[in-house]
């Protein structure tokens, strides 16, 4: 049985795979041992969610006998509590995004590099069943060459009654919506093709001035052409399609793939996930089926995660998650300087 412990309880998502872990322990072979978190009253109402007992320091839980760590605090606490958790050799998993700044995520990967710990990013886009074969689709060329990426990835913020006062945006504690959310496609967008060259990218705040930078387009090149975009709106309802991938001979749709578009009532029996490869008579499904709710795609992450816990391979490595905050912080860079710029210019280090 591994014994976890975790740090910071102010993201949520904790409470839907560690809810899992919780619940039923002899399944994954996880054990939620204690947590801590810097609001104690906070981990006074949150502890027992998970079934952990509170714990008065970081320090106290990492001396606790744990074997693995959840970071799920706000991400202005993530470098300072993997550098306290790498040192007390317990490996990590890290929630996102990685760190407000470039600065930090370079003390992330020091870390763990430096005490030889296991580390993953929690990324649910990648270890979601329809994402996986669209991957899979597009690593074998069964469509042929990728043309064109579309992600829509979204959230009804302004309908979320008092999210203007939470730390998932406020400037010092989580930068802002854009720079917390986009990370899901931009990472997921990574995984699939690798890192591009350039983006060019404009955002704008839409409903609410207390939250920030609430609508963005993103456009990543890559060195063969590609052109991937990614269409955040988090000011949005209903949707149903969330990725567009056109290939030389066929593409493929993915519907229900984000909060508004898992939310609502469905078509009975539409397929989530389909793709067209030309010469065929119709769609391929994909037989895979879409969670009935957002919440699920978040629970369905503690089998991979207690997989990697028990020995498996990182989902995102360190290296990769400071690559994904790279992409991110481009995307100000670019939207700052109104010019289409290099992922790799070092300008990043000053947002």
């Amino acid at each position: 049985m591994i014994k976890v412990g975790i740090l910071g309880m102010a993201h949520g998502h904790v409470f839907s795979y560690g809810g899992e872990w919780a619940a039923h322990p002899d399944k994954y072979g996880v054990e939620i041992v204690g947590a801590w978190d810097h609001d104690a009253e906070r981990l006074k109402n949150d502890a027992p969610k998970l079934n952990a007992k509170p714990f008065e320091s970081a320090e106290a839980l990492l001396a606790s006998g744990i074997d693995a760590v959840v970071i799920s605090s706000e991400t202005a606490y993530h470098a300072e509590l993997a550098e306290k958790a790498a040192a007390a050799k317990k490996d990590i998993i890290l929630y996102k995004p990685m760190a407000l700044t470039m600065a930090e995520a370079d003390r992330i990967v020091d870390a763990v590099n430096k005490n030889g710990v296991r580390f993953t990013m929690g990324w649910q886009m990648r270890v979601d069943p329809q994402n996986i074969k669209m991957k899979e689709l597009i690593d074998t060329g069964a469509l042929g060459k990728v043309t064109l990426y579309r992600r829509r990835h979204a959230l009804g913020t302004q309908t979320w009654a008092n999210f203007e006062n939470t730390w998932h945006v406020d400037p010092k504690m989580n930068r802002d919506i854009f720079a917390d959310d986009s990370s899901h496609p931009i990472n997921m967008m990574q995984w699939i093709f690798g890192m591009p060259e350039t983006v060019s990218c404009e955002i704008s705040t839409m409903v609410n001035p207390k939250i920030k930078n609430d609508n963005a387009v993103a456009l990543f090149r890559y060195a063969n052409g590609l052109i991937c975009e990614i269409s955040c709106c988090f000011t949005c309802v209903a949707s149903e399609i969330t990725t567009e991938i056109y290939c030389e001979n066929g593409s493929i749709q993915q519907y229900f793939g984000d909060n508004p578009g898992a939310r609502l009532p469905r078509v009975p029996g539409m397929e989530g996930l389909k793709w067209y490869k030309e010469g065929d008579k119709d769609w391929t499904p994909s037989g895979i089926p879409s969670p009935a709710s957002h919440g699920q795609r978040l629970k369905d992450q503690a089998g991979p995660l207690a997989d990697f816990l028990k020995g498996g391979a990182p989902g995102c490595t360190a290296e990769e998650g400071r690559d994904t905050l790279r992409l991110v912080l481009a995307c100000y860079l670019s939207a700052r300087e109104g010019r289409r710029v290099s992922v790799w210019d070092d300008g990043v280090y000053n947002i």
